[in-house]
C-alpha cells in the first residue's frame, strides 16, 4: 500500500501526529540488525527516551512475534499484527488496560508505528506478490538505531562517571571522619572535631540516596575543604607537640677528645670538706634556699584509696597483670601493660604520672578501664584530667565517689 494515513483507528488527531516521521530507509552500512541488540541498547538507554522496564518488556513480546532474528528493511515491510488477546498472553496474562499504555508509550516514543486497517483490526492481506499488513511497524528501531546506541553510549559513560564520584567521595568521607576522631584525641578542647565528624557522618547517610553528577560534585568539593582544614589543624598540632617536648628528649652526648688543663686536677680540689658543709649549712641564707627548693618541688599526694579497694571496684585489671595485684607497684606495671591496649599514647600517659604520681595514674586506668565503652576519646581525657592535676584541681576521691555511685 503507497497510502499512509495520518490518523489512528478511533483516536483523536495530535498536533504531534503531524510532525515529521523518519523514513526507513536502508543504511548502506548496516542494512539488516539484530532485534535483540535494539532491545539490549535500549535497555541501557531507557530512561533517555522516557522508557520503564515494563515498557521494553511489551516491545519484547513485539519483536517476538516477527520471525527471525534480524530486522532487514530490504526484505519489505517490519510490520507485526497479532491480537490484543495474544499480546497478553505472550505477557503472561498482563491486563489489556495495561499493556495499550505501554504499547502508548512505545509509540510515542517513536519506537514503534500504528499502521491501522480501515476498520481498526490488524490482519495481513495477501494478492498475489502483493503483501499488505495491518499492525505495529517495526522499522523504527532500524532507523534509529544510530540514535540508540548512542544515546545508550552516554547512559554508560554516566554511569561510570557517577561509580568514579561516588568512590571518591565515600574515600574521602572515610578520611574525614578518621582524621576527625585523631584530632578529638590530640586537641579534645578544640571544637572544630566535632563538625567534622558530624560532616562525615551526613555524608555517610547522603550516599544512601541515589544522586547525579551535580550533587556528588558538590558534595567532593565539601569534602574536599573539610579535608584541608582538618590536614591544617592538625599540622598546627603536631608543631605544638614539637614545641612543648621537654628538653631532656633534644638533650645529646658531647664527647671531646681534648683534655682542659683545668679538668686534670684531682677531684679532691673541688670537693667540699665535711667543715666546710657543716659551715654552708649553719648559714641563714642557705636554710632558707634549701627551704624554698622544698616547697616548690611537685608533691603527689599518696592515693586515697587501698589496693585492696581498687581491686574490689576495678578487678579488670587483674587481667592484665602478670602476678596478683598485691601493692601499688604491681599495679602500675599492669596499668603499664593496658596503656597502649587502650589507644593512649607514651605523651599522655608520661604527663598524667608527672602530674597526678605514678600511683593516682594507675587507679585513673583502673576505672577508666572498668567503663571503657563510655569514652569516645580516652586520651583525651586522661589529657584533660592530667591538666586539672598540674592546676591543683584533680580530686581522685570523687572519681572514685562517681565509680561507686555507677557500680552500685
Amino acid at each position: 500500500m503507497d497510502y499512509s494515513p495520518v490518523t489512528s483507528f478511533r483516536r483523536p488527531l495530535r498536533a504531534a501526529d503531524l510532525a515529521p516521521k523518519p523514513k526507513a530507509t536502508v543504511s548502506p552500512l548496516r542494512p539488516a540488525i539484530s532485534k535483540w541488540d535494539v532491545l539490549q541498547e535500549l535497555a541501557v538507554a531507557r530512561v533517555q527516551f522516557g522508557l520503564t522496564d515494563r515498557d521494553l518488556t511489551v516491545l519484547q513480546a513485539m519483536l517476538s512475534f516477527h520471525k527471525g532474528t534480524m530486522l532487514d528493511l530490504a526484505a519489505g515491510e517490519l510490520v507485526v499484527f497479532p491480537s490484543n488477546k495474544t499480546i497478553c498472553h505472550r505477557l503472561n496474562g498482563m491486563p489489556c488496560s495495561t499493556m495499550r499504555r505501554h504499547l502508548a508509550k512505545l509509540v510515542s516514543a517513536g519506537l514503534l508505528i500504528r499502521r491501522d486497517s480501515p476498520n481498526g483490526k490488524r490482519y495481513l492481506r495477501t494478492r498475489g506478490a502483493q503483501r499488505v499488513a495491518f499492525g505495529f511497524d517495526l522499522s523504527p528501531l532500524v532507523t534509529r538505531y544510530v540514535e540508540i546506541c548512542e544515546a545508550a553510549e552516554a547512559a554508560r559513560a554516566t554511569e561510570e562517571t557517577i561509580r568514579t564520584l561516588r568512590e571518591s567521595v565515600s574515600l574521602m568521607r572515610r578520611d574525614l571522619a578518621a582524621l576527625a576522631d585523631l584530632g578529638a584525641e590530640l586537641q579534645p578542647q578544640a571544637g572544630l572535631w566535632d563538625a567534622l565528624s558530624d560532616q562525615a557522618l551526613l555524608t555517610a547517610r547522603t550516599l544512601r540516596r541515589k544522586l547525579d553528577i551535580d550533587a556528588l560534585k558538590a558534595l567532593e568539593l565539601e569534602l574536599a575543604a573539610a579535608l584541608k582544614q582538618a590536614e591544617f589543624a592538625l599540622s598546627d598540632a603536631a608543631e605544638t607537640n614539637e614545641m612543648s617536648t621537654s628538653d631532656d628528649q633534644n638533650e645529646q652526648h658531647q664527647y671531646s677528645s681534648k683534655i682542659d688543663k683545668s679538668e686534670s686536677r684531682t677531684t679532691s680540689d673541688f670537693e667540699p670538706t665535711a667543715s666546710s658543709n657543716i659551715r654552708h649549712a649553719d648559714r641563714p641564707d642557705h636554710r632558707q634556699r634549701e627551704g624554698k627548693e622544698a616547697r616548690s618541688a611537685p608533691q603527689n599526694p599518696p592515693p586515697a584509696i587501698s589496693i585492696d579497694r581498687v581491686q574490689e571496684l576495678c578487678s579488670e585489671m587483674q587481667d592484665f597483670a602478670n602476678h596478683p595485684i598485691r601493692c601499688w607497684n604491681e599495679l602500675l606495671h599492669a596499668a603499664e601493660n593496658v596503656r597502649p591496649m587502650m589507644g593512649l599514647s607514651e605523651d599522655v600517659w608520661r604527663h598524667a604520672k608527672s602530674t597526678m604520681g605514678a600511683e593516682n595514674a594507675a587507679v585513673v586506668l583502673a576505672v577508666m578501664l572498668r567503663d571503657f565503652q563510655s569514652y569516645s576519646s580516652p586520651g583525651g581525657y586522661l589529657r584533660t584530667l592530667a591538666q586539672k592535676a598540674g592546676q591543683g584541681a584533680f580530686d581522685l576521691s570523687r572519681l572514685i565517689n562517681i565509680r561507686q555511685v555507677r557500680a552500685a
